[in-house]
């Protein structure tokens, strides 16, 4: 597949004519709410549809399902990592911590598409994979402040914190639309988990990051987005 970058990038850098730009904000108007509900894999055509538009004006703003994706989620991205910003600012780092999982949480709740971006490797813009990777290194961060102030169990890793994307994807899926604010619950429970008061031995050794990104590699290949275009 070409790398989707190109497009996307220009599209930011190159201003567009007042209808055309109409046109793009509807596109990702539809693709919000669309994939919001159904997922990454949403029908592009039903994208379109939704819009009112024809799906040909739809490849010409968007030319693959990833520049789409891409444009969609560029400003959640970087409300993640101002507010990872903020949390590893904070002088009490457990606090911090709690800041950054919520924040990242409530950004994925009742957003199917996000939830799959956050939990996936998919092929990004310079600019998307730069910022996700400055979250990583702000979680790195944030786990051994907590871990050198004595509030966070020594045995946990950043690798961990895949488990609170995974799961939370999970039931924040399961939970939309009967109980909403349910995750809240859950993720308080699992951040129990991570205080040092509560540590107990582990029976297996945490997960490496190599083996992070093949099981994200792996999710990302159960849906076809990466790949399907339509």
């Amino acid at each position: 597949m070409a790398t989707p970058q190109t497009h996307a990038d220009e599209s930011c850098t190159k201003p567009l004519r007042r209808d055309a730009q109409r046109n793009r904000d509807a596109l990702l108007e539809a693709a919000a709410t669309l994939f919001a509900e159904y997922g990454l894999e949403a029908p592009l055509e039903q994208v379109a549809k939704r819009a009112g538009l024809a799906i040909g004006t739809l490849y010409r703003h968007f030319p693959t399902r990833l520049d789409l994706v891409q444009a969609l989620f560029t400003a959640k991205l970087q409300a993640w990592q101002a507010a990872a910003e903020q949390a590893a600012a904070l002088d009490d780092a457990w606090a911090g911590f709690v800041r950054y999982t919520e924040a990242m949480c409530e950004l994925q709740a009742e957003d199917r598409g996000f939830n799959e971006l956050a939990s996936v490797h998919l092929p990004l813009s310079p600019c998307l994979a730069a910022s996700r990777s400055r979250i990583f290194d702000l979680g790195c961060e944030i786990v051994e402040r907590a871990q050198r102030q004595g509030s966070m169990r020594s045995d946990v890793t950043a690798e961990d914190l895949a488990f609170v994307i995974w799961s939370h994807g999970r039931i924040s899926e399961a939970t939309a639309g009967i109980a909403p604010d349910a995750w809240r619950r859950a993720l308080h429970l699992m951040l129990d988990a991570f205080r040092a008061e509560r540590a107990h031995p582990l029976p297996v050794p945490p997960l490496t990051p190599d083996q992070v990104g093949q099981a994200m590699a792996r999710m990302g290949q159960a849906g076809s987005c990466a790949v399907r275009s339509v």
